[in-house]
């Protein structure tokens, strides 16, 4: 017998699908139970487009959370990036790294190129396609690592601050190059890269070439070491093109200057002299040569 207290098979159910983490079977149920009615889809069939959109959801929420964790400064993709400007760069080989078949191998990439011609976007790219794939990342630059592995040093964090770099698939690396380390903060580097040896993959941007790699570490033999380390499984990324950021930048303002000048009316343009000659009745008209 039913009493006044009894509680509706609705709340009772959205109390059940959030305890068992299903928000998708809660939001989509009654959607999908009256499309599954007008179609007359079996009850099997209504579970299984209830799963599939919870499958489809869950994964979404996860490579956000992934990207999220990455700490990206910011999103970039393959899309966006101008092989063309960049001849140097191997796009069938970066196109076959987008797969990141690499990271599960344990594999390591590291791009070298002067500065501005796309190094950190291809990073970035890889990084979070990596995440799309389902593998955890971390980004940083050099020597905001650095940085932090000394601090975490002075306040007794540093095994903690290693143990997440060691577990993360792939570690992103940027800027390998611009500002020398220390001897502290170039061991403590060394430590993190060689802890991630044939354990996870790591990848570096560096705007120099590796036998220049000693003035920043400061050390021929650990920087000889550390290279032993890295290229023993790699996959070397040259970009030795121009500036691919100085050629966007004056692409922009060209096209900046030409959109301002379709802005101004013809009649503007021939206005101004014509008022001055009229201010000066008695001036002699001359031929003014304006340079190009």
């Amino acid at each position: 017998m039913e009493t006044g207290t009894s509680v509706p098979p609705q709340i009772l159910l959205g109390n059940h699908l959030k305890a068992l983490k299903l928000p998708t079977f809660a939001r989509e149920y009654e959607k999908v139970a009256m499309e599954a009615a007008g179609s007359r889809t079996d009850y099997p069939g209504y579970l299984l487009r209830l799963c599939e959109l919870e499958r489809i959801d869950r994964e979404r929420r996860m490579v956000e959370r992934r990207i999220r964790l990455a700490r990206f400064p910011h999103t970039k993709s393959f899309d966006t990036f101008d092989f063309a400007a960049q001849p140097s760069l191997n796009k069938p080989l970066v196109v076959e790294l987008a797969r990141c078949e690499w990271i599960t191998t344990r594999s390591n990439i590291i791009a070298l190129g002067p500065s501005g011609t796309g190094k950190t976007h291809v990073a970035l790219a890889l990084g979070l396609a990596a995440c799309q794939k389902g593998h955890s990342v971390a980004f940083v630059t050099a020597a905001a690592l650095v940085h932090e592995l000394m601090e975490a040093r002075d306040e007794r964090r540093l095994r903690q601050l290693q143990k997440h770099l060691a577990s993360v698939k792939l570690l992103i690396l940027d800027e390998l190059g611009y500002v020398p380390f220390t001897a502290v903060g170039s061991e403590l580097l060394f430590e993190v890269l060689s802890q991630r040896y044939e354990r996870g993959s790591t990848l570096i941007t560096s705007n120099l070439p590796f036998d220049e790699w000693t003035s920043v570490f400061g050390s021929e033999r650990l920087t000889g070491a550390l290279l032993d380390r890295l290229t023993h499984h790699v996959h070397i990324l040259e970009m030795n093109g121009g500036s691919y950021r100085l050629a966007s930048s004056r692409k922009r303002q060209k096209h900046s200057h030409h959109a301002q000048q379709e802005e101004v009316p013809p009649h503007d343009l021939i206005r101004k002299p014509l008022i001055c000659c009229a201010e000066r009745p008695s001036a002699t008209l001359q031929t003014v040569q304006h340079s190009r």
